[in-house]
């Protein structure tokens, strides 16, 4: 091992590339063709991760630049074109996937291998990657790559000083200034700390309490795509910017991108890494492998937003598949349950599964469990016993079909011991019971009781109330029943009725059978060369469309597919050792959108791999549009709204909704309350908004501009904003479009409020802009005054109420001469309140609630969010206000 690596020393010497100085140096500069980076010596010794209290042992050693990607390095590689000026900057406003793509086109340029490998990219209007299919990282290419967290930790902690050696909020003017511009560190690195923030290679993980070797971040994004990012800027205050950080104000997912955030990279052949599963301890290695794309299955089912479970049979886990992200990964949730026949709910959110599968006799349990990464708030229903579990909508009503027995149906007398129930499920539990048909009916049943069937060993059917037994009493089973086509699909074991029907003679599960609601065959569909069909089932809410599993020749289950019965084509989806009873979700809107209007456009308000903030906008729109003929108060305006507001906690006698949302302005808020808003909130009574005076300095917005470009944006002002009224599905199409299901899940649950723990409100208040900009630039001011008086003024003629809030931020910002987070000067924001004070007669519908009191205010440390956010006790006092000050408005009376 030490001849291949000297081997290796001198053939990359002898290609130019480093100076060959002693192995042993702590800190061997690399020549110009490296980009000045520095040899770190981690091998044998560890690093913590005082966020998470993880402990990582190092195997290697590693090569990091010595300063941040400048522009200059940037247009050189990318061969793009760039302001002379700006050469010695640090590159910044690159989203995460830019600087991968970076790395990669440095790595072909310096004819070393690419780290990254993917199939596919997608840019934003701006040029910004934003998705990248099928993204994977390979640690064992000779290339360059995005810093670990573990080595961008060790390669910053010699010399860390961001009080004395750092471009931040207290020296920086608020700019980005040249690279090493300061003194190096210890390592012979510049700007660790401060200038600005760097994006790493980690996907965050909320594994704690860990010892590993060669940790690497999350095996797999979490729901909200979160990406670490180490060292703080020139906008963050030096207290403030700390080792342990990892994160920054807003969410940070791989296709954000701002003027403060750039990267710089590394060089280390990683033999082995280690990467904690989301949410708990060290990665299992599937031995399951991805086959398609979210694009892919779109093609074929229309639905972009689709899940895979199954159970992995090797392991004995439950396993599920999301296709809607860029690199679709397998996750299995471990614990001792047996997992058989998994069928997900109508809305994606939740699994059900039973721990007997068809045709072994005996008591079998059946559970529902949240279906993310710990299969959370896990639910048993209290029966004897009930197999294979159907989901089904009927009414307003969700409900689980089951089975008292899965075994097999051979025998006459034993099989109508058994019967079919129907159950209740709604909030996480189960309701009562009810028999529906004796017998087991195991393959489903239509939601109009003409026709039920069961398969392990007999192909049984109820045809309106008459029992009958189809396929001439031949062996059968996998039976599975569709409502929306009404068809029944199973397999044979070469019946003498298959071969009649196919003419031709097969072998025991060799084709894919189909027969209409009376029993008659209208499909054979031939399972590819060398294998056979098992664990067949239709795809919910596809009337041609199924899922099976493929047994090789060995007779394992190796593979998953799709087929089309209309066509007999088959795609793999996944593959894997011993996969059984797949099952497909797909969302039913997105599948069955009208045609009416333009798909591509209506409803359209984000797209695939935007980032965390656009995603959350998409999902506030819906739901507002699913909302609009009740709403009765609607509360806008930024993360502080988002965060502060609990709108299932007002007054449960009117509807609210909380559509604030991060990086929001006044503007932005107007917009959506005068186009959105006032023109289909019809039964509105009252406008809670944010009345930020440290933001109205933010008059132009990214998310502003980007959001009004959005097809679906466009779309409505190419409509008038549907002022004289929408289609009746419209709502169904802003559904049915793409949204982030996570985050979609989530914030409908919680009619858009975001529940944050407790993390007080700091020990230094940071000033992220200086705080002269409202004495230097008056007319920020009477602007934005003047678009809230015109917006008072419009909401007073139609009888509508406005709430006004200044939420809490930090009390130390009464030892500064800054307001808030972004200021203005306390003198000037006295100045301002006042004014708003004095509109409150000038505007009857409008209430002023100050609830920051200039930093005097009763908000405690146990109810914040960092500087300027309330946690969730925080929010709950707040909300208590709000709903007593509503209660007093003439609207309300």
């Amino acid at each position: 091992m030490m001849i291949f690596r000297w081997l290796w020393i001198l053939a990359v010497c002898l290609a130019g590339l480093i100076s060959c100085t002693n192995e042993a140096s702590t800190a061997d500069t690399l020549s110009a063709s490296y980009h000045d980076m520095q040899r770190i010596v981690s091998q044998g010794d560890s690093v913590q991760i005082t966020a998470a209290n993880i402990t990582s042992r190092f195997s290697y050693n590693f090569y990091i630049d010595v300063h941040e990607v400048t522009v200059g390095e940037y247009a050189q590689v990318l061969n793009a074109s760039f302001d002379s000026d700006e050469k010695d900057y640090p590159v910044t406003d690159v989203s995460f996937y830019d600087a991968v793509f970076f790395a990669n086109e440095k790595s072909k340029a310096m004819e070393l291998d690419t780290v990254y490998s993917y199939e596919g990219l997608s840019r934003s209007s701006d040029g910004h990657i934003i998705f990248l299919e099928k993204f994977t990282t390979d640690f064992q290419a000779n290339g360059y790559r995005l810093p670990t967290e573990a080595e961008w930790i060790y390669a910053a902690q010699n010399g860390w000083n961001p009080l004395k050696n750092a471009w931040t909020s207290e020296n920086s003017d608020f700019e980005k200034h040249k690279v090493c511009e300061l003194p190096k560190d210890k390592n012979g690195l510049c700007d660790m700390a401060g200038n600005v923030l760097e994006w790493t290679n980690d996907w965050l993980s909320s594994a704690k309490d860990i010892s590993v070797e060669n940790f690497a971040g999350a095996s797999h994004a979490n729901s909200l795509s979160e990406v670490v990012v180490k060292g703080g800027s020139y906008r963050n205050a030096a207290a403030n910017i700390q080792l342990k950080n990892r994160g920054d104000v807003y969410t940070v997912s791989p296709a954000m991108h701002a003027a403060y955030v750039g990267f710089r990279l590394v060089r280390g052949i990683v033999d082995f890494i280690q990467q904690p599963e989301e949410g708990g301890g060290l990665a299992w290695e599937w031995n399951v492998q991805v086959q398609t794309s979210a694009s892919e299955i779109k093609k074929k089912l229309g639905a972009l937003n689709s899940v895979l479970a199954f159970r992995d049979d090797e392991t004995g886990n439950l396993g599920y598949i999301r296709f809607a992200s860029s690199n679709p990964t397998v996750v299995e949730i471990v614990d001792t349950l047996d997992v058989y026949h998994p069928v997900i709910s109508p809305d994606g959110s939740k699994i059900a599964f039973c721990t007997k599968p068809e045709g072994i006799s005996g008591n079998s349990s059946l559970y529902v469990r949240d279906l993310n990464e710990t299969g959370s708030n896990l639910v048993k229903l209290d029966v004897e016993s009930a197999a294979i579990p159907r989901w089904r909508v009927l009414g307003a009503d969700t409900q689980i079909v089951y089975v008292t027995s899965a075994a097999n149906n051979a025998n006459d007398v034993e099989w109508k011991q058994a019967s079919t129930w129907s159950v209740p499920f709604a909030n996480g539990t189960f309701g009562t019971p009810t028999k529906i048909l004796e017998g087991s009916y195991n393959g489903g049943v239509l939601n109009d009781g003409t026709l039920a069937v069961s398969g392990a060993r007999l192909l049984r059917a109820k045809v309106n109330g008459r029992e009958e037994v189809w396929l001439d009493g031949e062996q059968a089973c996998n039976v599975s029943l569709s409502e929306v086509s009404r068809q029944v699909l199973f397999l044979d074991f070469g019946s003498s009725t298959g071969e009649a029907f196919s003419g031709e003679a097969y072998l025991p599960h060799q084709k894919l059978l189909v027969s209409d609601a009376r029993g008659n065959l209208t499909a054979m569909i031939p399972a590819p060369e060398h294998y056979t069909f098992d664990h067949t089932e239709w795809v919910e809410n596809s009337p041609d469309y199924a899922v099976a599993t493929l047994t090789d020749n060995d007779g394992a289950h190796s593979k998953i597919v799709l087929v089309r019965t209309m066509d007999s084509s088959v795609m793999e989806i996944a593959s894997g050792n011993e996969l059984w009873h797949p099952n497909l979700w797909i969302d039913a809107m997105e599948a069955n959108q009208q045609i009416d209007l333009d798909m591509d456009s209506a409803g359209v308000y984000v797209f695939q791999g935007d980032e965390y903030v656009y995603q959350l906008l998409r999902v506030k729109m819906e739901l507002f549009w699913n909302r609009a003929d009740s709403l009765e108060v609607v509360c806008l305006g930024s993360s502080r709204v988002e965060d502060g507001i609990i709108a299932q906690k007002l007054d449960s006698s009117y509807a609210a909704v909380n559509l604030g949302h991060p990086g929001n302005t006044l503007s932005f808020t107007l917009f959506i309350a005068e186009n959105y808003v006032l023109n289909h909130a019809h039964k509105l009574k009252a406008l809670v908004i944010a009345l930020d005076i440290d933001i109205w300095q933010a008059s132009e917005n990214a998310y502003f501009n980007q959001f009004q470009k959005y097809p679906g944006t466009v779309y409505d002002r190419n409509h008038h904003y549907w002022k004289n009224g929408t289609p009746s599905y419209f709502p169904q199409m802003v559904q049915s479009s793409y949204a982030e299901p996570n985050i979609r899940n989530t914030y409908l649950n919680t009619l858009g409020f975001n529940a944050l723990e407790p993390q007080g409100w700091g020990e230094v208040s940071e000033v992220n802009v200086d705080s002269m900009w409202a004495s230097i630039h008056p007319e920020i001011i009477d602007a934005q005054w003047l678009l809230l008086e015109n917006f008072l003024t419009l909401t007073k003629a139609r009888g509508i109420s406005v709430v006004g809030i200044i939420f809490p931020q930090s009390p130390l910002y009464k030892e500064t001469g800054s307001f808030g987070r972004y200021g203005p000067q306390r003198s000037v924001a006295v100045s301002i309140i006042e004014g708003l004070n004095a509109l409150q007669k000038k505007y009857p519908n409008f209430v002023l609630m100050d609830e920051n009191k200039m930093g005097d205010h009763d908000y405690s440390d146990a109810m914040a969010y960092g500087v300027d956010h309330l946690a969730t006790p925080g929010a709950e006092r707040l909300t208590d206000r709000l709903d007593s000050v509503l209660r007093t408005l003439e609207t309300f009376q």
